[in-house]
């Protein structure tokens, strides 16, 4: 049973900075593509970044530039640097990880307002 738990959302103002970590139970990490979503208020749930088994990573084009996805795989835990934060970056984060099964955290709120 894979758990995976995220933290370090809150409350910024934009164009400041927060680090999202996900803290992953059990796997391997490296050996499968780990994903961050999000899902705002009255929206679907919406595709943010992935690094895969290789390392490779990508991006929506709504967070390009701006994001930057990465993983410590001794502390099985994987991070998303978010910066210059926009009002409509305003969402549930959750890690996501396909195995046999598929697993989501509970999400983490980030709230991005003056």
């Amino acid at each position: 049973q894979v758990q995976l738990v995220e933290s370090g959302g809150g409350l910024v103002q934009p164009g400041e900075s927060l680090r999202l970590s996900c803290a992953a139970t059990i796997i391997t990490m490296n050996l499968y593509t780990m994903e961050w979503y999000r899902q705002a208020p009255g929206k679907q749930r919406e595709f943010v970044s992935r690094i895969t088994d290789k390392g490779n990573t990508e991006y929506a084009d709504s967070v390009k530039g701006r994001f930057a996805i990465s993983r410590d795989s001794a502390k099985k835990t994987m991070y998303l640097q978010m910066n210059n934060l926009k009002p409509e970056d305003t969402a549930v984060y959750y890690c996501h990880i396909q195995l046999a099964n598929e697993y989501w955290g509970p999400g983490t709120q980030v709230t991005v307002s003056s």
